[in-house]
Parts: C-alpha cells; structure tokens; sequence
C-alpha cells in the first residue's frame, strides 16, 4: 500500500486575499511559489489543487498550514499542529 502523500506547510498564518468571482485552485501540496494558490508545482507529489468556486468579489482567508478541514479556508487548524522543529 502506498503512503498517503503530507503536504508542506508554507506558513502556520492564513493569508488573506481579496478574490474576484470565478474558479480558483487552491494549493493543497505546499509547493506553490504563488501561495495560497497553486501554480502547477504539485506534479509528481500526488497531491492535486482544491478547486474552489466565487459567486462575487470577497474578501476570504485562505489556508497556508495545508492542514484545514474546511478547504480553503482557514479553520485555525494551525494553531494544533506541533511545535517547529529548529
């Protein structure tokens, strides 16, 4: 059985965004150089982008952790993962 793939987390803090309306893809892999959203760098870790739908121009706060269990959105899940390793 192969291991479930963990992303990386980019920031412990949500980033937030003002969005226009439309279809956004989310970075879900860490890997994004243009955070929180993704830019293809995913390939190969088998971790796909969260497709995410806007009906209008809002203002929203976007998972950075990786770790949400309400995708995009920030849900403070950051604050419960363990300390950084140094």
């Amino acid at each position: 059985m192969n291991p479930v793939p963990t992303p990386q987390t980019s920031s412990r803090m949500p980033v937030t965004l003002e969005l226009e309306a439309g279809v956004h893809w989310w970075c879900r892999c860490g890997l994004s150089g243009h955070q929180p959203l993704c830019d293809g760098s995913h390939k190969g870790t088998g971790i796909a982008p969260f497709k995410f739908t806007l009906a209008e121009k809002r203002r929203v706060w976007l998972c950075n952790c990786k770790h949400t269990k309400n995708p995009p959105y920030c849900d403070g899940s950051h604050n419960e993962l363990p300390p950084k390793q140094s």
